[in-house]
């Protein structure tokens, strides 16, 4: 069948922790337009620093070679000490997009008896016990989830690697101790959803190609920006039903000091 013009390939990736990292328009472009964080501009520098509108929250998006790429920090409340959760950049923007959408519904209970082992127990993951180790892996022997428990640690870890060797990790994350459990059941959920991960034809990912399964299709150049711009409408009308984006507090612009 030939494409019509301006139609490109698409392919759905499956298991969706194999996908890549996407494009992160789809977390910050979404925290900024319809949860009215803030953010700073500096063109030089290739990073994005997002701040919630209550100021607890800060979000930072770091291309570093050595580092995770995404870092979420949470300042102390009344209830609850501060936390952290970092994202390493394989880790497919809608899985991380899962646990921000979580942290900004303000339907969202925070619950302190959400499991987040329990979504992947129904998807069929095992105890990892027979590889030496914690938590639950995946079907596939590739994911990894650990509620690391010992001593005074109560964080959690994940990690999707092809081979147990420093060459096979595809990405990981880390959510410290007093992450609010219903956040990472978030993750969780989206982690192990069944349901493939659009793709660019041209930039599926290299590494673990031979452990996905993947389908073609043809779609339109613009269906991307459009399924940000639904999405965005779409997180924006969880609190204000009907009404127009929350507009995100003005940063003023950099001044140079003498």
């Amino acid at each position: 069948m030939t494409p019509a013009p301006g139609d490109i390939d698409q392919v759905l990736i499956a298991p969706r922790y194999l996908a890549g990292g996407g494009d992160p328009a789809w977390i910050t472009t979404a925290l900024h337009r319809a949860c009215g964080w803030s953010h700073g501009h500096d063109p030089l520098m290739p990073r994005v620093h997002l701040l919630s509108p209550d100021r607890q929250a800060m979000l930072r998006l770091d291309p570093s070679p050595d580092r995770q790429w995404w870092t979420l920090q949470h300042a102390p409340t009344a209830t609850r000490p501060a936390w952290s959760a970092t994202f390493g950049a394989r880790t497919p923007v809608e899985i991380i997009a899962a646990f921000t959408d979580a942290l900004t519904d303000p339907a969202a209970p925070a619950s302190r008896t959400a499991t987040p082992y329990r979504p992947l127990h129904a998807a069929g993951w095992e105890d990892a016990d027979a590889d030496h180790r914690d938590g639950l892996i995946s079907p596939d022997g590739i994911a990894h989830v650990e509620h690391f428990t010992q001593g005074n640690s109560n964080s959690w870890y994940v990690d999707v690697a092809i081979n147990d060797d420093s060459h096979g990790l595809l990405w990981k994350a880390h959510f410290s101790e007093s992450t609010p459990p219903h956040l990472i059941t978030a993750f969780t959920r989206a982690l192990c959803d069944k349901e493939p991960l659009p793709r660019d034809a041209l930039h599926m990912p290299a590494l673990g190609r031979r452990h996905l399964r993947y389908t073609t299709r043809q779609v339109p150049a613009a269906t991307a920006a459009v399924a940000l711009d639904k999405r965005v409408r779409e997180l924006a009308a969880r609190s204000t039903p009907g009404s127009p984006p929350p507009q995100p507090p003005r940063v003023p612009p950099h001044r140079r000091s003498r």
